[in-house]
């Protein structure tokens, strides 16, 4: 595929809609999954990726999986409109590689600390309640 066809921004543009069911969200849900599936080798070939597709693709499966227990409609449907802005600013080549290597390629979880080691970078975000979070 040459890259004049993927820089053209109308080219994945979706009007932005809400779920009308938990199973329309479901559906959604694989189909986005399915785009950036498909899109893996385009991606690591367009951003000469340092990464084979299934790595990619491997990545990709675990953001998923890290809300498959998602059960709010609403929130599934912001989740699936950054997932969809996420996927047409990547397929469109508006991202610089080091954008697909941090987004998608690098672990989102933050390694465990000790309290000493809290205490010494002066914070300790672990037992910080944020004031709308409706936690008590």
């Amino acid at each position: 595929m040459s890259h004049a066809a993927v820089t053209m921004p109308a080219r994945l543009a979706q009007a932005t809609r809400a779920s009308t069911s938990p199973a329309d969200a479901r559906a959604r849900v694989i189909q986005m999954y399915r785009d950036w599936y498909r899109a893996a080798p385009e991606v690591v070939d367009q951003y000469y990726l340092d990464a084979s597709p299934t790595q990619l693709r491997h990545a990709i499966r675990l953001r998923f999986e890290a809300n498959r227990n998602l059960t709010d409609v609403r929130a599934i449907d912001v989740l699936l409109l950054k997932s969809r802005q996420e996927y047409q600013e990547t397929m469109n080549m508006w991202k610089q590689p080091d954008h697909i290597y941090g987004i998608m390629l690098q672990p989102k979880e933050r390694p465990s600390r000790s309290f000493l080691q809290k205490f010494y970078e002066g914070r300790d975000e672990d037992a910080i309640t944020p004031a709308a979070s409706g936690v008590v």
